[in-house]
């Protein structure tokens, strides 16, 4: 299986730089999802590795082979790249049934006709569309053709399988069980899956590892899981997760032991879990999960009053005031709160993220204490 590696990859159209010195490692069989908001270059670094798009500079190789390198000239088609594409409007003709879909590149590629019988069938099956076979696209749900769709993409077996915003068309039920059936076919398939999205939980559901770019710039590649506790910066610790990472500006008062002075005078002391390097009245952005905020009767660290509470059943978030700033809180259980009570808050359980103000870096994580 193939691994995919890009360097120094840098796309411009005119002066707009739209991916720039991208460097990325794809390794074989992994689920890669490029994620950022709109136009931050997910769709351009996808469509570059497909050889849909042309490089500006650097070098794309897929399984130890050069596809593309501005210095030598080289640039193959994308239809000997020996990857397969899924379109966020899924492209089927109209005029050909399911089997038919799935069965033309077969075709096209002069497959007997056996073979290409007993590999459309393996896919009706794999995919459990088997009863619309004989069915056109205009006949199916929303899902249904998703399914053809990517049914057709595998056909063929490329190694890699690109997918851009595959599942936007969808309704959120549908979405849901999409992404279980990615997951499987990823499973399934042992090919490498590289996903375009702007959506959070996709990308986090989906993905042994996440890039996260903005304005052409990755600013994170790890697992997941890695990005939601560790985020590389504000951006990336703002971006995942929801409700959105309470970032709450304040000063470092003290370094030995580090003291915080955050909003509404509220002090509270930090005990890096890592090696931090603070400055007294260096300026910080502490990073707290709703999760990790705690609405408490005892041992409360800071006081807060209730501006929202929005219960959903398996969960409530709550939005509390901290002197002039906000913080979310997430409790889990089907509960409610009064508005505009006063409350205390207790952040006793997790680890916290320290941020620089000025640089956004992530300085280190540690637990929070009375001061």
């Amino acid at each position: 299986m193939p691994k995919i590696e890009l360097k120094h990859v840098t796309k411009r159209f005119g002066k707009f730089v739209a991916v720039d010195d991208l460097n990325l490692t794809i390794d074989d069989r992994s689920f890669v999802t490029l994620l950022g908001p709109s136009g931050c270059g997910k769709t351009t670094t996808l469509r570059m590795i497909a050889g849909l798009e042309t490089p500006t500079e650097g070098i794309i190789t897929i399984n130890d082979r050069v596809v593309f390198s501005s210095e030598d000239g080289i640039d193959i088609s994308p239809d000997k790249r020996d990857v397969g594409f899924l379109f966020q409007n899924y492209a089927l003709w109209p005029h050909m049934t399911v089997y038919k879909n799935i069965a033309f590149g077969l075709e096209n590629l002069k497959w007997p006709k056996e073979k290409v019988q007993q590999r459309v069938t393996e896919l009706l099956d794999m995919l459990k569309i088997g009863e619309f076979r004989e069915r056109y696209p205009s006949e199916l749900s929303g899902g249904q053709q998703q399914r053809v769709a990517i049914a057709r993409t595998l056909a063929t077996g490329p190694k890699v399988l690109f997918m851009d915003e595959p599942l936007s068309n969808l309704d959120a039920k549908l979405r849901m069980e999409m992404r279980t059936e990615l997951k499987r076919l990823h499973r399934e398939t042992d090919s490498t899956f590289v996903y375009v999205t702007h959506d959070q939980l996709e990308a986090m559901t989906l993905s042994n590892r996440v890039c996260l770019m903005k304005n052409g710039y990755m600013q994170q590649y790890d697992p997941p899981l890695e990005v939601y506790r560790r985020p590389a910066n504000t951006f990336t610790a703002d971006f995942v997760g929801s409700p959105p990472i309470n970032l709450i500006s304040g000063k470092v008062i003290d370094d030995k032991p580090v003291i915080l002075l955050l909003p509404g005078d509220v002090k509270l002391a930090f005990i890096p879990s890592d090696t931090v390097q603070l400055e007294v009245g260096q300026e910080i952005v502490l990073g707290i999960r709703p999760e990790h905020v705690e609405i408490t009767d005892s041992d409360a660290m800071a006081e807060g009053i209730i501006l929202s509470s929005l219960p959903s059943g398996m969960e409530t978030i709550v939005q509390l005031s901290l002197g002039e700033s906000y913080l979310h809180s997430v409790i889990f259980g089907d509960l409610d709160f009064d508005v505009q009570k006063k409350v205390g808050i207790s952040f006793s359980k997790g680890n916290f993220n320290l941020f620089d103000k000025k640089t956004t870096l992530n300085l280190g994580q540690g637990k929070l204490a009375k001061a």
